[in-house]
């Protein structure tokens, strides 16, 4: 007679991981899948909110300036743009906390710009459209 430790496992033991098994191989597309729909969430965010005044292509500006490489720019810097005394005057750079915060309420990081009257999505929606504009910047 065998000892219980020289017996093979039982049917537990391969229930258990073959649970295991089933549960990776679905998690794992799952997961992949979700990413475009975020990349997709955070064009039609950037979309909604900032197109109709700025593009991501390099010289496009527009009624603002355009956002290509925008994270890691000095603000009021860019060439070729009319931009208000008090964003040519800011004196930081952008990063991806002060471009948030100032798509939420613009006039807090930067009073007198512009973009006043057009600010005001909400937080969630601004680290979306930062998203894109690094991913559609290069940065």
């Amino acid at each position: 007679m065998r000892s219980r430790l020289q017996m093979s496992p039982g049917p537990w033991l391969r229930s258990i991981a073959a649970a295991g098994a089933l549960t990776l191989l679905l998690s794992a597309p799952s997961s992949l899948a979700q990413q475009p729909a975020n990349d997709e969430a955070a064009q039609q965010a950037f979309n909604n909110s900032c197109r109709t005044c700025h593009s991501v292509k390099d010289g496009d500006n527009r009624l603002g300036p355009n956002l290509n490489k925008i994270v890691g720019r000095k603000a009021g810097s860019l060439p070729n743009y009319n931009y208000s005394p008090s964003m040519k005057d800011a004196g930081f750079v952008w990063d991806q906390d002060k471009m948030t915060r100032f798509m939420v309420k613009p006039d807090e990081v930067v009073s007198g710009n512009k973009m006043q009257p057009y600010g005001g999505v909400s937080a969630d929606e601004a680290s979306k459209i930062v998203a894109y504009l690094q991913a559609a910047g290069g940065q």
